[in-house]
């Protein structure tokens, strides 16, 4: 049975429990008030923010909050239902008008990758049309291993933004528009990457697609806002002494960082959004199931909550 498939039924039969039973309602009051709990819990800061004991800085203005790696990873992994990655994130920042539970929200994600000082030899020279179609034949080949893994299928349909690097800077970006399962909304990857005399600062921006033009706008200050430290940068690698990435620019894009770091690291963002748009569904579908239920009954229509939930777990493959 295929994941939306087992989790349309799945909410069907908690609908129904739901409009007869009592403890359906508990539960979603206790994890109402977990969630609450945990929203309450987060440290939003601003201001300069040292990043991994003196790598980079974040400077964060007071129209956006920078949440530290023990409170992003509550986010992403608690909140949101992705899966922990093998390590925290550098942080996570959003901007400071907006709930981390608004359906039309938006945030980025910081990381930071050290295989090495990317070479940018190669950024005159790539064919990102034709890399583009080595991307999408590598997510179909692996949607077979996430559909049993209980994730839905993920297509590529193309490129939201093309790639662009700025080589004075030394910083990479594009967008790619995603499509998951049967979700009629697609999700917006929006990545940028800055290159590092050790590694890579990896920034991705988790949004609708419908956001894409609010986050090219802002794109100039997130890059403005977050950069490596002196001794750290691009220019300050020694060729005798420091590491070489075995990559270059087009396997940034492709994903070379994240084909090293598991099958679902590199789509974190993307599952991110995923589960923020499933939330509405399956709130939607129980609120309608539990109004069915009740005219049924004769019962006026119970009150609505705008509080969204996130499911415990992603849909069984089974």
């Amino acid at each position: 049975m295929k994941p939306f498939s087992l989790l349309l039924g799945l909410l069907l039969a908690f609908a129904i429990q739901a409009a007869e039973d009592k403890p359906a309602d508990t539960d979603l009051e206790a994890r109402k008030a977990a969630i609450k709990k945990l929203l309450a819990s987060l440290k939003p800061r601003h201001g300069e923010v040292d990043l991994r004991s003196g790598l980079a800085k974040a400077t964060i203005p007071e129209k956006f909050n920078y949440l530290g790696p023990e409170d992003a990873e509550k986010v992403l992994v608690k909140l949101w239902g992705n899966p922990p990655g093998k390590e925290k994130p550098l942080g996570l920042i959003y901007p400071s008008d907006q709930s981390l539970l608004d359906e039309d929200g938006w945030a980025v994600v910081v990381q930071y990758e050290e295989d090495g000082h990317v070479k940018d030899d190669d950024a005159g020279s790539i064919k990102y049309d034709d890399l583009l179609k080595q991307m999408q034949k590598g997510a179909k080949a692996a949607n077979e291993e996430r559909v049993k893994q209980g994730y839905p299928a993920v297509e590529l349909l193309g490129w939201a933004t093309p790639p662009r690097y700025d080589q004075a800077t030394h910083k990479l970006y594009w967008a790619k528009e995603l499509k998951f399962g049967g979700n009629p909304d697609n999700t917006l990857n929006y990545n940028l990457r800055m290159l590092g005399r050790k590694g890579v600062l990896i920034l991705n921006a988790i949004a609708p697609i419908s956001r894409l033009k609010d986050i090219e706008a802002a794109t100039p200050e997130i890059l403005a806002m977050v950069d490596f430290k002196p001794g750290q940068r691009y220019a300050d690698f020694d060729s005798s002494s420091d590491k070489v990435a075995t990559y270059g620019l087009a396997a940034l894009v492709a994903g070379g960082v994240a084909a090293k770091l598991g099958l679902f690291k590199g789509l974190l963002v993307a599952l991110v959004a995923l589960k923020k748009f499933l939330v509405l569904g399956v709130i939607a579908v129980i609120g309608f199931f539990k109004k069915l239920f009740a005219r049924k009954n004769g019962a006026s229509d119970p009150p609505t909550t705008t509080f969204k939930i996130p499911p415990n777990e992603p849909p069984s493959a089974t």
